[in-house]
């Protein structure tokens, strides 16, 4: 195909991130001149290879792709920042998505990752490093590369597996793709692998790196997309080779036991659970879990050093943010429902429009910022409100602040999840120790329940103690769910849960296209709300943002057209 993988021969590496099994995860650090050979033969080199392949682990579901709108204004959570180019989520919001200016970074990342893996695994015999620590690098290795396989998965289907093999720039490189079957079974094969060579949990200094339950919850949500109705048999290719590589060409229902499987495996560790802490008010542990770096929910995790990036994209100006984060829509605040369970739109939920933001699921105050919602602030030590109303009693309208709908946000919200409130008190000095997350229990036990629910005819008392689980630790009074539910109410309010619980985490993007849904919740018009003061009394008014345009292509992406160009035997995505 000409070079399919170019990138994967182009940097060696261009910076290291320093650890030994004796040193902090992820220290940055700077490297003199080397080369392959200096590199494998030194044990401190060696690592520094490793952790460098960790370093992209979360690019595709970070909020700073595309220009800090992340996959959340690819989708329907989040309106993204304004920006003068048409950028990857701009395309995505109007349906212009095209393989000409689509980003190559969901191609291109995951490949030079993969061909850094299998350098390293390929100098692994000779590195001087104990028996115990090449086993379990080993096992890192062949975690990281199954990763970036199934990120490359997730965004086109299946893709050319290149193994353990190492191309040059001179080598004919194979261009065809796999069948997504094969693909599949390459990743979980790999995950099983890895977990064979790894401890269950990693501790002390090397807490954060691949451990057996990253394999185990990787392999399980792999499985559950594989399962889901776009990739089972559901695809949107119409004949062969297509149909294959975009997913199973017929549906088998046996998928999601194997799906439900793998996330019950995970389970039955009792290495993890929900950490719950209604201390300082109801459900407040899903909010501190985020501001910890080390809890017993997260499965993976993007290691950080002290950071204040989200709060540097999603607080609100006066706060100490930038508006350079995305903003969710009314849509996304409105899926939130009452602390009593159930959704606004029920006529017993005690939902009131004048008082929108009151007595909310918790998980609401705890993922985004709305009109009042009280942040600490310096120099004045204190909360203060966020002031995003319009006060119409002034003569000439003017804007209550910086952080005003229109001035500092188009939606009238802002995004709240993860952030570290203690950041806009010492705006200038405090840092957090956050990670992102990348895998937590939260979506293990939901990966569970959606699998076993899908598998039975009726949901089970399994099914209902892993929702209500999620439910209980949001705060939710009462967090039990109705008996005698059908699957398919069971299944609507998996999705629900899904879609509040993982809000802003990259999860919505891909859960409305492996369920099929996207044709409906990414094709309409998207809004905001207009706080309006007027005297002592505040209206909210609904206003129109984005129209959303979907069309089926999208369910996958394009194969960027300089990689197709390379090769005929590089089939692209249907409808590109």
């Amino acid at each position: 195909m000409g070079k399919l993988y170019y990138l994967l021969i182009g940097v060696f590496f261009v910076a290291f991130f320093s650890c030994t099994k004796k040193q902090a995860f992820l220290d940055q650090t700077q490297t003199t001149t080397l080369n392959e050979q200096t590199v494998f033969a030194d044990s401190a080199y060696s690592m520094e290879f490793l952790n460098n392949i960790y370093s992209d682990i979360a690019f595709s579901s970070y909020p700073n792709r595309f220009g800090n709108a992340g996959l959340d204004a690819c989708s329907d959570e989040s309106e993204g920042p304004s920006s003068g180019a048409v950028n990857t989520y701009i395309q995505f919001a109007t349906g212009t998505v095209n393989p000409s200016i689509i980003s190559n970074d969901a191609w291109s990342i995951p490949y030079t990752n993969i061909r850094a893996v299998n350098q390293f695994l390929k100098h692994l015999p000779n590195i001087p490093f104990n028996d115990s620590l090449k086993k379990e690098t080993k096992g890192e290795a062949l975690f990281l590369r199954a990763w970036y396989y199934s990120i490359l998965l997730k965004h086109y289907g299946s893709i050319p597996l290149i193994g353990d093999k190492l191309y040059n720039s001179k080598d004919s490189i194979p261009a065809k793709r796999n069948t997504y079957e094969e693909c599949v079974n390459y990743i979980v094969s790999q995950c099983d692998s890895a977990a064979q060579l790894l401890p269950l949990l990693q501790s002390g200094r090397d807490y954060g790196r691949v451990d057996g339950g990253a394999c185990m919850a990787l392999k399980a949500r792999v499985l559950l997309y594989a399962a889901s109705p776009l990739f089972n048999g559901g695809q949107i290719a119409t004949s062969e080779p297509l149909r294959s590589i975009t997913g199973y060409p017929t549906f088998d229902k046996s998928r999601w036991e194997l799906a439900m499987d793998a996330a019950e495996t995970v389970i039955s560790t009792n290495a993890y659970s929900l950490y719950v802490d209604n201390s300082t008010s109801p459900g407040y542990g899903f909010h501190e879990v985020f501001l910890m770096r080390v809890n017993p929910e997260y499965i993976f995790a993007r290691m950080q050093t002290l950071n204040r990036d989200l709060e540097s994209m999603w607080f609100p100006p006066f706060f100490g943010g930038n508006s350079e984060g995305a903003y969710p829509y009314l849509e996304t605040a409105n899926a939130f429902g009452m602390r009593n369970g159930l959704p606004i739109t029920n006529p017993n939920s005690g939902y009131d429009p004048d008082h929108p933001y009151s007595n909310r699921d918790p998980r609401f105050d705890y993922s985004i910022t709305h009109d009042q919602t009280l942040i600490n602030h310096y120099p004045e030590l204190q909360k203060l409100p966020v002031n995003i109303y319009i006060d119409s009693t002034n003569p000439v309208h003017v804007l209550a602040g910086p952080d005003a709908v229109y001035n500092g946000t188009p939606t009238g919200f802002y995004t709240n999840k993860m952030c570290d409130g203690g950041l806009a008190i010492q705006l200038f000095t405090y840092v957090t120790p956050r990670c992102f997350p990348l895998i937590r229990y939260a979506e293990i036990l939901l990966d569970f329940a959606e699998a076993r629910n899908e598998w039975l005819s009726s949901p089970d008392q399994q099914v209902y103690d892993a929702v209500e689980a999620i439910r209980q630790r949001a705060g939710l009074d009462p967090y039990q769910l109705p008996t005698g539910l059908s699957q398919d109410s069971m299944r609507q309010i998996i999705h629900h849960e899904r879609q509040v619980e993982l809000a802003f985490e990259g999860q919505r993007f891909w859960d409305v296209r492996r369920w099929k849904i996207a044709s409906q919740t990414e094709n309409e018009e998207m809004h905001g709300t207009v706080p309006v003061k007027k005297g002592s009394t505040m209206i909210y008014e609904t206003i129109p943002v984005r129209r959303h345009v979907f069309t089926d292509k999208m369910y996958l992406w394009p194969i960027p057209e300089s990689e197709i160009a390379k090769s005929p035997d590089l089939l692209q995505n249907p409808g590109y």
